[in-house]
């Protein structure tokens, strides 16, 4: 990573409280490697800027902003006993996914994972045929198309939120914007999903005309209560 900072030569020599307003003042400049520790320090503080996963810049011209591409930082055990908090393990799941590296995935999915790609009429019932999806797709894909993770949640380690789009050799990819959410358990000792459903940027939007779709059926509903037993 390329640091640039404001800081003159003759900044450095005056008291270390003139320091602060330039300190505020620094800027970075992120290239495509990963960012080690670094540290801002004066005589009555110490603070420490936590190290960051490997990032890359958004080619798009709607948001050139750093994003996470789904390689993970390091994960230790907790008192738990597993291996990492959920977004580290739904970092790892998308790594797998980039790399083709389903033996990876496996290990990250719960055998009776429930997960679901609302393009598809059924969910995937189970590890078995929740991994059999993920082949199916990376052997129907070139590994040109990646997945970038724009924004995960990491409050919560067992429920995890996402939203990603594809890049297609660092440009993006038309209607691949889309968001998911998970649902990880600890088994065994490893945190896994249990759940996941993925939603996915329609190629054909309809706007407004999905409003009066809806409004449409919601009075015939009003009109015949009866028709809601079929729904």
């Amino acid at each position: 990573m390329l640091m640039t900072s404001s800081i003159s030569s003759s900044s450095l020599r005056t008291s270390p409280s003139s320091l602060l307003p330039c300190l505020n003042q620094t800027t970075l400049s992120y290239s495509n490697s990963t960012i080690s520790s670094h540290f801002i320090s004066t005589p009555t503080t110490r603070k420490r800027l936590a190290p960051l996963s490997k990032l890359r810049i958004s080619s798009s011209e709607n948001n050139r902003t750093a994003v996470d591409v789904a390689s993970p930082p390091p994960t230790t055990s907790n008192a738990d006993g597993d291996d990492g908090g959920g977004a580290d393990v739904v970092r790892r799941f998308y790594d797998g996914i980039n790399g083709r590296d389903l033996a990876s995935v496996e290990e990250l999915i719960a055998d009776d994972c429930v997960y679901e790609d609302l393009i598809f009429p059924r969910p995937f019932v189970g590890r078995e045929a929740t991994l059999d999806f993920f082949k199916k797709f990376s052997d129907s894909i070139s590994s040109d198309l990646q997945f970038v993770i724009d924004d995960i949640s990491a409050e919560d380690s067992s429920a995890v939120g996402v939203t990603w789009h594809l890049e297609w050799k660092g440009k993006p990819f038309p209607f691949s914007k889309g968001c998911s959410f998970y649902k990880l358990e600890v088994v065994s000792g490893k945190r896994q999903i249990t759940y996941g459903r993925d939603i996915v940027e329609p190629a054909f939007k309809p706007g407004e005309t999905a409003l009066a779709a809806i409004g449409a059926v919601t009075w015939l509903l009003q009109q015949f209560p009866q028709l809601a037993d079929r729904l």
